[in-house]
């Protein structure tokens, strides 16, 4: 039989996890984690240098970039299905970029299985003539099993060769050791510590 401080001691470290669990979660209006560190991925996000890593490795991915640019009145062939998904999955949906399943969920956004895609905040509907959601979403049907896979194995692979290649910025050895934003787990609860809320 457990006795009442056992219960009590259970409840509180599940509450911590609980709570706790927040910690370091992913977010993409500031792109920090919750508690105030650059994450390694927003540091070396740089979607120009992805999206052609995307084509390097899947040459025949379709491009979709006979838009017309609405600033040039000229064809923005650097605004590709690649660099729009890569901004779709980032900036609209706030989903992190090195990993598979996120990818899939995206995907699955194309594919209308998931969530509403919005014709307004859609990337590329702000600079081009023509809204591109209808062709990137046809493009994307069009695209087997097999290679969606592939290309969900292209952007994890890019990203994370990204991330690897750009090194996060090291705090200088010399500045004030008060900087360090390494997080602090709770005390685990000990036998008679619910006596001292009393």
């Amino acid at each position: 039989m457990l006795k009442p401080w056992h219960t009590l001691t259970t409840l509180m470290v599940v509450g911590v996890v609980i709570l706790g669990s927040g910690i370091g979660e992913w977010n993409p209006i500031n792109h920090t984690n919750l508690l105030g560190s650059p994450t390694a991925i927003a540091q070396t996000f740089i979607p120009s240098d992805v999206w052609q890593q995307v084509y390097k490795q899947l040459p025949d991915l379709p491009r979709e970039n006979k838009y017309i640019s609405k600033e040039t009145g000229k064809v923005a062939e650097n605004n590709t299905l690649a660099s729009r998904l890569i901004r779709y999955h980032f900036y609209v949906k706030g989903r992190p970029p090195n990993y598979r399943l996120d990818w899939k969920l995206t995907l699955a956004d194309y594919l209308g299985a998931n969530e509403i895609m919005y014709d307004s905040s859609y990337p590329g509907n702000d600079i081009l003539k023509k809204n591109p959601i209808d062709g990137d979403r046809a493009a994307i049907a069009h695209l087997n099993r097999r290679q969606r896979d592939a290309l969900v194995e292209a952007l994890v692979n890019a990203f994370n060769s990204h991330s690897q290649q750009t090194p996060a910025s090291t705090p200088d050895p010399s500045s004030s050791q008060s900087q360090e934003t390494t997080p602090t787990l709770p005390q685990i609860p000990k036998p008679g510590d619910a006596r001292k809320l009393r």
